[in-house]
């Protein structure tokens, strides 16, 4: 650990009060050797923070219905876990991806030391596409036009709400939440007031609100 930052906590052995034994440190200044503060007793002392070991992973990215490839370096004494996100640096951008498949020597699973992990497939959630379904203002659902909506992942979409984007006026009525989402009840989501991230969404169902003639955007 070698990036440590002021009040970060780290474990160390203290030499006043547990020379042995490792206790919890406050970071005061980082440097070459790091100014701690042992949180037991109050003493103050000097430590050089051992090297972080890494282990360097291939990651697939999904965005949009491209892939690329890139790879990201992961303590090797992390544990990997489906639906987990995390910032992927790139020489184009630097992004905001979900594991969504561990591919391990022994096949593809949901959770795994990185030591055991070949590829980390995953998908740009940063800014994301969505499919829209929409039904025109008088309710018919036999007329539908089908769009993707670009927003940013973390964009909230309620059932019940009218969200503007543009000339485009919609309310929303149902929503699809994809398979590596967690935290929702139901696949689909159609009681007012449920919402889900659009980072979370792989479909809107919505009832066109807009003054202008019916059609997609």
């Amino acid at each position: 650990m070698t990036d440590a930052t002021p009040g970060d906590r780290i474990a160390l052995p203290c030499p006043a009060c547990s020379p042995d034994l490792e206790t919890v440190h406050e970071v005061l200044k980082p440097g070459g050797q790091v100014t701690v503060r042992c949180t037991a007793c109050d003493h103050v002392h000097k430590e050089r923070l051992p090297e972080e070991r890494t282990v360097q992973t291939d990651v697939v990215v999904s965005q949009d219905g491209d892939s690329f490839s890139a790879q990201v370096d992961v303590p090797e004494d992390e544990d990997l876990k489906v639906g987990e996100e995390f910032l992927l640096e790139t020489e184009e951008a630097v992004m905001t991806v979900r594991i969504t498949s561990l591919e391990t020597t022994d096949g593809r699973t949901e959770e795994a030391p990185v030591t055991d992990v070949e590829t980390v497939w995953s998908r740009a959630v940063g800014n994301v596409a969505i499919n829209v379904t929409m039904h025109p203002k008088d309710g018919r659902h036999d007329e539908t036009e089908s769009s993707k909506l670009q927003v940013p992942g973390d964009f909230e979409f309620v059932v019940g709400e009218t969200e503007q984007f543009g000339d485009e006026e919609f309310t929303v009525e149902g929503i699809h939440v994809r398979d590596d989402a967690h935290g929702y009840q139901h696949e689909k989501l159609d009681f007012d007031g449920d919402m889900a991230f659009a980072k979370d969404i792989t479909r809107l169902l919505v009832r066109d609100e807009s003054t202008t003639a019916w059609s997609a955007w």
